[in-house]
């Protein structure tokens, strides 16, 4: 499996970090050992001091695809989530300002947190709350009607570069809020009103 990843696609988001509207959609991608599932724990690395929690729903591919017209995206996944993207922080504004690449602030070990899976019918995905708690407190509220791009046109964009195949994952972006952790911290992520992970920070 892939974890793809959609950058940018909140404007509030956008703004926070002083950063660019794109044109398109930005698209990185997190490896397989950079999921964490079950509510297990996260630990800090040691090659950072600032990690920052994003939260963001994700869709999870359930056949083959290739170059998939938009019209036709809603049909590869039935199952929707709600994950945690990691970024060392410090470490990506370090490569931004070298102009370098920057997955290893985005893609180490653990970084993709990865909550309960829903089925899709469930949800108004065109017009879905969701939110994440730190310590019990609001840290992050989004919806996915503010997406600049929405999850069918994303799974028709990304099919274009990448072969979609049955269990990838799509992390679809992060509203503003997004604020580091520290040892001790705990987070609590909601899809609508269900709770879709709780895990610590060690």
């Amino acid at each position: 499996m892939k974890i793809i990843c959609i950058g940018r696609n909140y404007s509030e988001h956008i703004r926070e970090l002083k950063n660019e509207t794109p044109e398109e959609p930005v698209i990185f991608i997190k490896p397989d050992s950079a999921v964490l599932r079950n509510n297990s724990p996260f630990f800090i690395p040691a090659f950072t001091q600032e990690v920052h929690y994003e939260v963001e729903v994700f869709v999870k591919i359930k056949k083959h695809g290739k170059a998939i017209p938009e019209k036709f995206a809603a049909t590869y996944y039935d199952e929707v989530g709600l994950g945690i993207d990691f970024t060392a922080r410090d470490l990506q504004n370090h490569s931004k300002t070298k102009g370098l690449p920057w997955e290893k602030a985005k893609g180490f070990d653990h970084s993709a947190v990865i909550g309960k899976t829903f089925p899709k019918s469930e949800f108004q995905l065109d017009n879905q709350e969701f939110s994440l708690k730190k310590n019990g407190v609001l840290v992050q509220q989004g919806n996915t009607r503010d997406m600049i791009y929405s999850i069918d046109a994303i799974i028709a964009y990304v099919s274009q570069f990448f072969t979609l195949k049955k269990g990838d994952l799509i992390f679809t972006g992060t509203p503003s809020g997004v604020g580091p952790v520290q040892a001790g911290d705990q987070l609590e992520g909601f899809l609508g009103n269900h709770s879709a992970f709780r895990f610590d920070i060690r």
